[in-house]
C-alpha cells in the first residue's frame, strides 16, 4: 500500500481520481484542496474512512504542503485553476495557484525525496488548424493562448527543470478534454446537459467548429495510476483516446441522446482566442506502458456522462443558477 497525496482532489478530474484509486488499489489518499468554487467536497462523499482523509489548505502554502508531503510517498498534483473564461476576466488567480502552487509542492518532493506527478492540460500546446491532419506529441513546442494555457505551461517547465536541476523524481502528462461526473457546470458538456434537463436551449460558442479530443474522466484516471506505476522519471506522456469531436457534434449529439431535435440550440458571442483544434497522440503511452481506454467510444461515454447527471442532481443544483448568471452577463 502506498500513501498519496492528492492535490485538488475535489475538483473534476481529481475527484474522478481518488474513487478510481479506491475502486482499483489498496492505497491510502489524503486530498489536499482549498475548496474554492471549482472544489466540491460532495464530490468526495462515501469514501472509506480507513484509507482516506481531507485537509482543507492552499497548495501555495508551504506550512501546509511541507509535512503532507513528508508524510506520503506520492504526490499527485491535480490542482489548479484551470477555466479559460475565468482566466481572461481575472489572470491573477491562475499564477497564485499554477505557478506559486507548483514550485511550493515540487520544493517540498524535492526537499522529502517523494515521487511526484504533475497533471497538465493539452492547451499548452496552443491549437491546430481545423484541416491539419498532426495531432500533439510530446515533441511539439509550446505554444500557449490563454492566462491558463500559459500558467500550466509554465508549471510544467517548473517540473521539468526541477528534475534536471535537483533531481526530482517526477512525471508529467498532458491530457486532452475530460468529461464525465463531478464536472462543475460551467463547463461545456454539464452546462449544455443540465440547461436540457432544466428546459433551457443549450449554448453553442460561434459556429461551433472548434475541436476538442475528449476523454472520460475514467480513461484519464486509470492512465495517471498506470504512468505512477510504470512510468519514467522526467518523461512526459499525453493522454488521449482518439476522441475529436467539434462542438457542435457534441451539443447535437446530446440532445439526441436526450430526446431533443439537434437543432434545438443557440449561437452565443464566440469566446476570445478560442483556440480552433486539439488533437493527442498517445502513443507513447499506449506502447511504452501498455495503457488504453475503457470509453473508447465518445457515444457511450456521453450516454454514461448524461446519466450521471440525471440521478446527481442533489450534486449539480447548487451550482447551476450562479453559474448561468455569471454566463449572461456575459452574453454567453
Amino acid at each position: 500500500m502506498q500513501r498519496l497525496l492528492v492535490t485538488g482532489g475535489a475538483g473534476f478530474i481529481g475527484s474522478n481520481f481518488v474513487h478510481y484509486v479506491m475502486a482499483n488499489t489498496d492505497n491510502y489518499v489524503t486530498v489536499l484542496d482549498k475548496l474554492t468554487y471549482a472544489g466540491n467536497p460532495e464530490s468526495l462523499r462515501h469514501l472509506p474512512e480507513d484509507r482516506f482523509a481531507f485537509v482543507k489548505g492552499d497548495i501555495a502554502d508551504p506550512a501546509v504542503v511541507d509535512q503532507l508531503v513528508a508524510d506520503h510517498d506520492v504526490v499527485v498534483h491535480y490542482a489548479a485553476e484551470s477555466h479559460n473564461d475565468n482566466s481572461l476576466h481575472d489572470p491573477r488567480p491562475f499564477l497564485d495557484t499554477n505557478i506559486i502552487g507548483t514550485y511550493t509542492l515540487i520544493e517540498a518532493a524535492r526537499k522529502h525525496n517523494k515521487r511526484f506527478h504533475h497533471i497538465s492540460t493539452d492547451e499548452v500546446y496552443g491549437d491546430l488548424e481545423l484541416d491539419d491532419p498532426e495531432r500533439f506529441t510530446e515533441n511539439t513546442p509550446y505554444n500557449p493562448s490563454s492566462p491558463y494555457s500559459s500558467t500550466k505551461a509554465g508549471s510544467d517547465l517548473l517540473v521539468r527543470a526541477w528534475v534536471r536541476s535537483f533531481g526530482l523524481q517526477a512525471t508529467i502528462s498532458n491530457c486532452s478534454n475530460n468529461y464525465g461526473p463531478y464536472q462543475h457546470v460551467e463547463k461545456f458538456i454539464p452546462r449544455q446537459i443540465t440547461n436540457v434537463i432544466d428546459g433551457i436551449r443549450p449554448k453553442l460558442y460561434g459556429k461551433g467548429e472548434n475541436v476538442r479530443d475528449w476523454i472520460h474522466a475514467n480513461d484519464h484516471s486509470s492512465a495517471v495510476l498506470t504512468i505512477i506505476e510504470k512510468g519514467i522519471i522526467g518523461e512526459t506522456y499525453l493522454i488521449g483516446a482518439d476522441g475529436e469531436k467539434n462542438n457542435k457534434e457534441v451539443v447535437e449529439l446530446i440532445l439526441e441522446h436526450m430526446g431533443q431535435p439537434r437543432d434545438a440550440y443557440d449561437h452565443v458571442i464566440d469566446r476570445p482566442g478560442h483556440d480552433l483544434r486539439y488533437a493527442i497522440d498517445s502513443a507513447k503511452l499506449r506502447d511504452e506502458l501498455g495503457w488504453k481506454p475503457e470509453f473508447s467510444n465518445f457515444d457511450a461515454g456521453i450516454e454514461d456522462t448524461i446519466a450521471w447527471y440525471r440521478t446527481n442532481e442533489d450534486w449539480w443544483r447548487p451550482q447551476k443558477a450562479a453559474t448561468e448568471a455569471k454566463y449572461k452577463e456575459q452574453g454567453q
